[in-house]
């Protein structure tokens, strides 16, 4: 696969009449303010882990040669996929993997000093969130949105409810005490189960490392290429709707 399907993507997007473009960025703001806070619509382009591009360090460049550490083979590849300057979402798109399976890669790789730092806070901090790495209120500390005082007091409040009998999960915790919104919380759930998705631009290409054995891959291949299909429909539809217009 290209390494960059995506931007081929979205360069032809760009080459759509001003008055098309107008409307999918209308469709596609109201759909992500609907699911996702401000906080999240708003991040800086350094926190954004989708379009983070990660570097090798020196350790990381002579283990990709030598592999002495005995790594799993996906992290390899992902380190390959580094060396050409893939982001994040790159490596994901060009070897058919999840959100969550890339970032637990590159964690790996951060841990064992593979990857140049410094890393900002804020990818680490998503990173490790959408790898199941992190829960709800280490991920709020660790981009600043609460601080450890206030971690620490949402967990006595926990146990003191446990011990009442009235369980409650640290997120809700943290919204009773004003700490964080519960569309925050919300956001933070949606982008996480949104992790779990695989997705691939270009139906017709089969992502290396995919064989006729692999029933999993070739499976959610097939369920993607009627989703594909559904959306060139939409897509078509729209479009023809403009021209009648």
């Amino acid at each position: 696969m290209k390494k960059n399907l995506l931007n081929n993507f979205i360069l032809k997007i760009k080459e759509f009449p001003l008055w098309i473009k107008q409307v999918i960025f209308f469709y596609l703001w109201q759909d992500l303010k609907s699911q996702v806070s401000d906080n999240f619509l708003f991040m800086e382009e350094k926190d954004v882990i989708n379009i983070y591009v990660p570097e090798l360090s020196y350790i990381g460049k002579t283990e990709l040669e030598e592999r002495v550490k005995g790594l799993e083979p996906n992290v390899y590849t992902f380190l390959e996929s580094v060396t050409e300057e893939m982001s994040i979402m790159e490596c994901a798109l060009n070897h058919f993997w999840t959100l969550e399976e890339t970032c637990k890669y590159f964690l790996t790789a951060v841990d064992t000093d593979l990857i140049k730092g410094p890393v900002p806070v804020g990818i680490i901090a998503m990173s490790g969130f959408m790898a199941g790495r992190y829960r709800t209120g280490e991920y709020f500390k660790r981009i600043g949105k609460i601080n450890v005082d206030q971690l620490e007091q949402t967990i006595r409040r926990q146990k003191e409810l446990s011990a009442e009998g009235k369980p409650a999960k640290i997120a809700q915790i943290m919204i009773d005490l004003g700490f964080i919104t519960e569309k925050d919380t919300k956001s933070l759930m949606v982008i996480k189960e949104e992790a779990k998705k695989r997705f691939i631009l270009d139906t017709t290409i089969v992502p290396n490392g995919v064989t006729a054995n692999d029933s999993k891959y070739l499976s959610e291949i097939d369920e993607l290429k009627k989703q594909n299909n559904l959306l060139k429909a939409k897509l078509a539809k729209l479009l023809s709707m403009f021209k009648k217009q």
